[in-house]
């Protein structure tokens, strides 16, 4: 496999990621079973691949994802552009005590990240989650004090909504903005993708493969573990999940005629939605993460575009993708 040299710029401000960053949440949380050595050795791979945007948060684990990101690029910090994100706010025992934006927490949140990471500096600093109970503007401006102050060279925002990112960015430029965006979810693009295009934002797309439901892995609910959230997830119960299962093999369809994966066809969408846009897929394991880093190797025409958008349009995943942004980690 060739190593990906081309870059993707985020933002106005100079941010240059790779085309595929690497989330790194399932590692330690969510999705079933983990494993810290194949972890490490999957970012260690990502690396070797080009694949150099990590993406971690402080509610992972929570707090041991950044510890075990922070293991993995040890001595290789200049190899890295690292991504962290603070805001939504869980205690030890991994229970949910809400979301916070004010000045004091943003400050106590980074200087607790660059700790477990092992890092004087993250390249991006997102916002998780918008505290509805502190202006956007507080929050921005203790994070615009984080960049004056070298601990963060770039900021982003998670899940913001159109108003939320033009008062941010009023405050300080934002270069990044996160939210879910694949071929079946696609709200991004009715206001979202618009409004970050005019103010010269990036976006980056997590779970760009569905939850891994584009990955044509998952045939039942049965192949998810007992502690797998997406076990409750509304997409993948009932009649959704026969109806959800049914596009995905127009996908894989037409991804075998390319001779390609359904992940790879799924991600390679992503990347000609724009040269602004990053999907940062989530491993654990090595051999997804090969997968998914050969995506950017497939070239797709304007008739498979048209392809694809005929056989999976927008809007055409039955169920809600998930019932409170506050309660899943992205």
């Amino acid at each position: 496999m060739t190593t990906n040299t081309t870059t993707r710029t985020l933002g106005s401000q100079g941010l240059e990621v790779s085309p595929l960053g690497l989330g790194c949440m399932g590692m330690s949380e969510f999705y079933g079973h983990t494993d810290d050595d194949e972890a490490v050795a999957t970012i260690h791979r990502a690396l070797e691949l080009g694949v150099t945007f990590v993406d971690t948060a402080d509610m992972y684990g929570p707090f041991t994802n950044e510890e075990l990101v922070g293991r993995a690029i040890a001595g290789r910090r200049d190899e890295v552009v690292l991504a962290t994100k603070f805001g939504n706010v869980r205690g030890p025992n991994g229970e949910r005590l809400g979301v916070r934006g004010d000045a004091d927490y943003v400050r106590q949140a980074c200087d607790a990240s660059l700790r477990r990471l092992g890092v004087d500096h993250v390249d991006l600093y997102y916002q998780h989650r918008v505290d509805r109970n502190t202006p956007i503007e507080e929050t921005v401006g203790a994070m615009a004090e984080l960049v004056e102050a070298g601990k963060v060279r770039y900021l982003g925002l998670s899940e913001a909504s159109p108003a939320t990112i033009r008062r941010a960015q009023a405050v300080h430029p934002i270069s990044a903005l996160q939210t879910e965006y694949s071929l079946w979810t696609r709200d991004p693009e009715d206001e979202v993708l618009p409004t970050v295009r005019e103010l010269g934002i990036g976006f980056v797309a997590y779970s760009p493969l569905g939850r891994g439901f584009l990955s044509g892995a998952i045939r039942t609910p049965g192949d998810f573990a007992e502690d797998d959230f997406r076990r409750h997830n509304a997409r993948f119960q009932g009649e959704n999940f026969q109806r959800n299962l049914d596009l995905v093999d127009q996908v894989r369809a037409i991804a075998e005629e390319k001779g390609a994966t359904p992940a790879q066809l799924a991600l390679a969408w992503l990347l000609s939605r724009g040269g602004d846009i990053v999907p940062i897929p989530g491993t654990k394991r090595r051999r997804y993460l090969e997968e998914n880093a050969a995506a950017v190797e497939v070239t797709l025409t304007a008739e498979d575009l048209a392809r694809i958008e005929a056989a999976f349009p927008k809007g055409a995943t039955a169920g809600e993708r998930y019932p409170d942004m506050s309660t899943v980690g992205g």
